[in-house]
């Protein structure tokens, strides 16, 4: 996965929304037609089935591929793909859901304030009592889904992901070179940090290394370093309950108090200084580079990292990364940190599916694309092409051929339409070397025990009116000023007054809507 993706992914409180405000607009044009678009066929002739994804690759599969000939072929019908750039998907899709053109099934990227508007409309079905009568979508994650659900109520069938990620990268070579260990709590982290800032463990003699490195990151609730570091200090995963009440953790005690630790760092030069503007796209360079030694981010990229190494120095690779997952904090407890479990949906428009009748064959046609030779296609490619079987894990052909690299690149893409609801029915795949497979491993193990210690957001599935219709401007005035906050432009009593601003500028009543949704939705 992309950090772009992961970074805008699992949130419905986020502000990067990627269903712009023009969907609410069109979703009573939606429903209003009853007649929908004359260009697609009706479910109940359904030989073509047209879908709307993006696409991840540099360039966006062709009709006639290796992996669309496969796929048409293990569906027994023509999948009409139409591909779009995932950094234009947003605005693609206000512009096809303000027409009458719409697929038979599209990928929603978020549960943004605009989408629920589309759906609670009527422009999606509703698909809460639907899904458990077919194998592959009835899930095994009820609360996953629950998460991805509107007000309880599910209009997609979510895209599956591992809900625990969170982990913390360091130099390994600095680590040694200082004689330190791999942290365990927040307050190691500060030593590791320092130490890694005003110890010259690059060995060049100029001062020129930084601690922590944090791209530019500005949103609350987006999975960024910020929220995780206010969660491994008790402060809740964007929402949390005190006193029998939802409240934004923004609202605790501990989110000041993680708050004045990071800015401690930045204030010490432990953090870039430019946290503010830094290119994510940039990312990894400054910890490869030797001029950052800590990132805290998914644990996927720990082989990210090492693969950089590797194609450096092949023969050095392996000394170069250490990492851990979660931090215990200042209470000396795991709070760790989760993402809602899934990466959007996989939505199905009313105007282009108009009966119960055609809902049901597409339906069919995500329950079959969903089957284990499907998944594998989509997630793994095409064997003896782009991969083979080796202990029972998918390993990749090398030398790479034209024929395999074109196939790998697409599924990049395609695996945008698998769900995985009910586990994963595609291979592993296998790493490239022992080594990177005892990291991969271990990566697993120690994402499975954080995950008993995971401190999920109790209102993910819950969506109030009011945020609904200022939740963009509510969200600013806090991620501003915490930014604004860190960097020595806002003192302690301007974020503070901030966070008050929130509340009186409607946040109040996000609170009371919120807690309405919840305690209506208790078990």
């Amino acid at each position: 996965m992309t950090l772009t993706t992961w970074n805008a992914i699992n949130t419905p409180f986020s502000r990067r929304t990627l269903l712009g405000g023009a969907i609410a607009s069109a979703a009573l044009g939606l429903t209003a037609c009853s007649g929908g678009g004359n260009s697609t066929a009706t479910a109940s002739e359904l030989s073509t089935v047209k879908i709307m994804a993006p696409f991840l690759s540099t360039q966006a599969p062709t009709a006639d591929s290796a992996v669309q000939k496969k796929l048409e072929s293990l569906m027994g019908k023509k999948i009409d793909i139409t591909w779009v750039p995932n950094s234009s998907y947003a605005d693609k899709t206000n512009i096809v859901l303000a027409g009458s053109d719409l697929p038979h099934i599209m990928v929603v990227q978020t549960k943004s304030p605009s989408f629920v508007k589309s759906a609670e409309s009527g422009a999606f079905w509703e698909l809460t009592d639907k899904l458990k009568d077919y194998p592959n979508l009835n899930t095994n994650q009820p609360d996953i889904q629950l998460n991805s659900s509107v007000n309880g109520k599910v209009y997609g069938v979510f895209r599956s992901r591992a809900p625990m990620r969170t982990a913390v990268m360091f130099r390994k070579d600095w680590l040694d070179k200082l004689g330190l260990k791999v942290p365990t709590t927040t307050q190691e982290l500060y030593e590791v940090a320092k130490a890694f800032t005003e110890g010259d463990p690059n060995g060049d003699g100029k001062g020129d290394t930084t601690g922590i490195v944090i791209p530019k990151w500005g949103g609350l609730g987006t999975n960024s370093p910020y929220d995780v570091m206010e969660e491994w200090y008790g402060a809740g995963n964007r929402w949390t309950e005190r006193d029998g009440k939802l409240i934004p953790s923004f609202e605790t005690s501990e989110f000041l108090d993680a708050n004045r630790f990071i800015k401690k760092m930045v204030d010490e030069k432990l953090i870039n200084a430019d946290f503010a503007t830094y290119d994510s796209t940039k990312w990894n360079d400054a910890f490869i580079n030797g001029k950052a030694g800590i990132i805290i981010d998914v644990d996927s990229r720990i082989s990210q990292l090492i693969g950089l190494f590797k194609a450096a120095d092949a023969s050095t690779y392996q000394n170069k990364v250490a990492y851990t997952g979660n931090l215990k904090g200042p209470d000396g407890k795991l709070h760790a940190h989760p993402s809602d479990g899934y990466a959007g949906f996989l939505s199905i428009p009313k105007s282009t599916v108009r009966t119960e009748a055609d809902l049901k064959k597409v339906l069919d046609v995500l329950n079959t694309m969903n089957d284990k030779d499907v998944a594998v296609l989509i997630n793994n490619g095409i064997e003896d092409v782009n991969f083979k079987l080796v202990d029972g894990r998918a390993a990749t052909i090398t030398p790479p051929t034209p024929e395999s690299k074109a196939v790998s690149a697409d599924i990049a893409s395609y695996s945008q339409l698998g769900t995985n609801v009910n586990g994963n029915h595609f291979y592993d795949v296998k790493q490239a070397s022992d080594y990177e497979q005892k990291v991969y491993d271990d990566r697993v193990k120690l994402m499975a025990d954080d995950l008993k210690s995971a401190v999920y957001n109790p209102a993910a599935p819950y969506i109030s009116d009011t945020y609904v219709a200022k939740g963009v401007q509510l969200d600013n005035i806090v991620a501003d000023a915490r930014i604004k906050y860190l960097a020595g432009q806002l003192d302690e009593n301007g974020l503070k007054d901030a966070i008050k601003q929130w509340d009186t500028a409607g946040g109040s009543k996000v609170k009371d809507e919120i807690n309405k949704l919840w305690q209506e939705n208790k078990k």
